[in-house]
């Protein structure tokens, strides 16, 4: 990404953090063949820093929306543990084939990696880790669902597995569900929104990440309104 179109992503700035509205398609970090990455874009986004902002956490190539990150060593620090012990809010927003019948619940169904071929693949697996998942129907429609998914654990792909399990795979996901297996990134799952608690004396901030295009078409077909 150029200075620029990084700039323009840039949804939150203070003096700790920042959040950006990070591009489905796009790896946060370099591979191991190297190729397009974002964090080849962050030294635009040190705002007079000596050093550019390092990432606070991780999202998938293809999922889009709110990515946090630190912009010193100690900013850093301070949002890894309040990852790591639960401590931020994440909503995310997903279109599902089908659906479920009620409007809310939770998915509490452990997750262990598929195999060692598959690295960091996943499978439900009653003797992984504990995998805990809220969920809450926004709109309905083309034999389509619009959730709301709010993971209280954090495993690798957690959503995406637990969506296709049940039986609700998450449209275009080309690893769990129904997906292709070439072409432009389709997975219609976005980090919408992220809660991060800054002081025990203020409220948490709080920044949403518009829809991608992408999902434009389905999220109108369960009835958003574009908001």
């Amino acid at each position: 990404m150029t200075a620029d179109e990084i700039l323009a992503r840039v949804l939150h700035r203070d003096g700790l953090m920042l959040v950006i509205d990070k591009p489905a398609g796009l790896p946060v970090h370099r591979g191991p063949k190297g190729g397009p990455n974002l964090e080849a874009s962050f030294d635009a986004l040190r705002f007079g820093l000596p050093r550019p902002p390092v990432l606070a956490h991780r999202l998938d190539k293809d999922t889009s929306g709110c990515l946090v990150l630190g912009r010193h060593r100690k900013a850093t620090a301070s949002l890894g543990l309040l990852f790591k012990h639960g401590k931020i809010s994440k909503t995310y927003w997903t279109v599902v084939e089908g659906g479920p019948a009620e409007d809310e619940g939770t998915i509490d169904m452990p997750l262990g990696r598929l195999n060692a071929e598959r690295g960091w693949w996943q499978k439900p697996d009653p003797e992984g880790q504990t995998a805990v998942t809220n969920w809450t129907v926004l709109g309905r429609g083309q034999g389509l669902t619009w959730l709301a998914m709010e993971p209280v654990t954090g495993r690798t792909h957690q959503l995406r597995v637990h969506s296709a399990a049940t039986g609700w795979p998450i449209v275009g996901d080309n690893i769990y569900g129904n997906g292709p297996r070439f072409g432009e990134p389709i997975l219609h799952l976005h980090s919408r929104e992220i809660g991060i608690p800054i002081s025990r004396n203020k409220d948490p901030v709080r920044v949403i990440a518009p829809a991608p295009a992408h999902m434009h078409e389905r999220l109108r077909a369960c009835g958003w309104n574009g908001a």
